[in-house]
């Protein structure tokens, strides 16, 4: 007794679309992976601060930075700084700003941001995260632009908030609020 063998279904028109929407929805999943950048801060970046009469700056600058102008949901900022590189121009200040009434290094020996949100905004992008200085979390919204691979922006933060003693740092008055200047150009991973 032989076997007949059924002819093939033709694939409809239907089955057909199907396939072409999977295929097309793979390709513009792995599209939008491929724009996701992720960066590492160049080495020459700018960290100043500035009180009243204090200013300087943070070297140390570290972690990972995933930003996506076109999908902000897919974008991420976790950075610190080495609390030890303050730079004020003046040893006593520096080493005053490094002990346990300021920065306390020995037990907070990094200054970090971890991103919980962007925003886009009519200058530029906001970032809503927790600024941790010496073992203190607190949110913060930073103002930001992204030009050029050139991430710039800026923010206030209040001494006390962080249990930072004052007003006073080696005998000069610095105030309660600290301006915070960013400039970090980043590289591709």
């Amino acid at each position: 007794m032989a076997k007949t063998i059924a002819p093939a279904k033709s694939l409809s028109c239907s089955n057909i679309g199907i396939m072409r929407l999977a295929v097309l929805l793979t390709f513009l999943f792995m599209l939008s992976v491929a724009w996701a950048t992720d960066y590492r801060p160049a080495d020459d970046y700018a960290i100043q601060f500035a009180t009243e009469k204090a200013e300087g700056n943070f070297k140390g600058l570290e972690g990972t930075i995933r930003f996506t102008p076109d999908d902000l949901n897919s974008s991420s900022f976790n950075v610190w700084v080495d609390a030890s590189t303050i730079n004020t121009g003046n040893k006593k200040k520096d080493k005053h700003a490094l002990g346990e009434s300021w920065l306390d290094v020995e037990k907070h020996p990094k200054i970090s941001f971890v991103s919980s949100d962007f925003q886009k905004t009519a200058t530029g992008y906001s970032v809503t995260g927790q600024l941790s200085i010496r073992g203190v979390s607190k949110q913060v919204s930073i103002p930001f632009t992204f030009e050029g691979n050139v991430f710039k922006g800026s923010t206030t933060v209040l001494r006390e908030d962080y249990g930072i003693e004052g007003p006073f740092l080696f005998g000069g008055l610095v105030g309660d609020e600290i301006s915070v200047r960013l400039r970090v150009p980043v590289v591709g991973e």
